[in-house]
């Protein structure tokens, strides 16, 4: 499933959001794609993702979660990154 955190996230004018799966990165690849996120964009374990599109995440499937929610999510499935 493919999870994403609210935008509270501050950075250059915008705030941001983590879109995770809990499953495996390539669910979260295939997903980033369709958002229009390239691979370069990945950070180890997470895209992140402004307000807007965070919202058109939602509306393709992604399911809206709190951050400690998404993490320990990522520790189960262990797609933590440190």
């Amino acid at each position: 499933m493919i999870l994403v955190d609210q935008a509270i996230w501050p950075h250059k004018g915008k705030r941001w959001a983590h879109l995770v799966s809990d499953s495996s990165y390539e669910e979260l690849h295939r997903f980033a794609e369709r958002l229009g996120l390239t691979r370069g964009m990945f950070q180890g374990d997470h895209y992140d993702v402004h307000h807007d599109l965070r919202e058109q995440a939602i509306t393709l499937g992604a399911q809206p979660v709190d951050f400690r929610v998404l993490a320990r999510a990522l520790n189960n499935a262990g797609l933590r990154c440190r």
